[in-house]
């Protein structure tokens, strides 16, 4: 069985502060994927790069306090591959891929639009170049797995209030269609939807800061592990963890019947 964890942090010294690591240390995870860890390597403290049985990977954002993702795994990578090739969003710290045989895993945090207009143009050019990248790995003949944030709720059914936020990035219908075009053109598998088709507030993985919405549980699905048909088709079990709060994201865990 392989256990994949995907989780955005909002700040891996947050996170561990509030207790992140030492829930991971419990989860018996092989893979642990994390985003937005803004920081940087010096930041980082003996615990963060190698916690226990883990040895973390990263490729922070340029940017202090910015970004950034990483892989923790317990067994070393036949390679890693750092970054999507374009010195933009490389720049930025979002994407790292480590392959283990014939499967890739992928640590991605796909740019917010919410701040400015600026930032959603700067989503949709990252969505551009991305789409292509996708279809090169579903057709690389490996097996692949992307964890992350991808800072879109595909359906209705991924957030509360769908209605009042078909204007809102997260939920344009542009960022929603390409989604669709990931699914149904080049054949990947969401898989907390291949498990739970129709579940609604328990799939949500993210949570504004504003109002009650925690405690209302008005909440998105920002967070996915997006993998190959091969690998899709062996998901079993997938878990949304709420009981405690490491980030205004919550973990998103799949069990695959697939040895590593």
């Amino acid at each position: 069985m392989l256990r994949v964890v995907t989780a955005n942090l909002n700040g891996i010294r947050s996170a561990t502060v509030k207790g992140f690591l030492s829930w991971l240390h419990k989860q018996d995870a092989d893979v642990v994927c994390v985003q937005e860890l803004k920081a940087q390597i010096p930041d980082l403290t003996e615990e963060m790069i190698t916690p226990r049985l883990f040895r973390g990977h990263f490729h922070c954002a340029e940017k202090k306090g910015y970004s950034g993702v990483g892989i923790y795994t317990r067994k070393t990578p036949d390679r890693i591959i750092v970054g999507i090739g374009d010195k933009e969003f490389d720049a930025e710290g979002r994407c790292l891929q480590m392959d283990f045989g014939l499967l890739s895993i992928i640590s991605l945090y796909l740019p917010s639009g919410s701040s400015s207009e600026e930032r959603q143009a700067a989503k949709f050019r990252f969505m551009d170049l991305f789409l292509p990248h996708m279809e090169r790995l579903r057709q690389s003949g490996r097996e692949v797995i992307i964890c992350g944030d991808w800072n879109i709720a595909h359906q209705a059914i991924d957030l509360k209030n769908w209605k009042s936020n078909q204007k809102n990035s997260g939920f344009l219908p542009e960022e929603r269609a390409w989604m669709t075009r990931l699914f149904n053109e080049q054949g990947w598998v969401d898989t907390y939807r291949r498990l739970h088709p129709d579940a609604t507030d328990a799939c949500y993985t993210w949570w504004s800061n504003r109002g009650q919405a925690w405690a209302k549980n008005v909440g998105w699905r920002l967070d996915y592990q997006i993998a190959t048909p091969g690998i899709g088709a062996l998901a079993r079990r997938t878990a949304v963890y709420k009981d405690e709060r490491f980030s205004d994201h919550a973990p998103l865990t799949v069990d695959y019947e697939h040895p590593f």
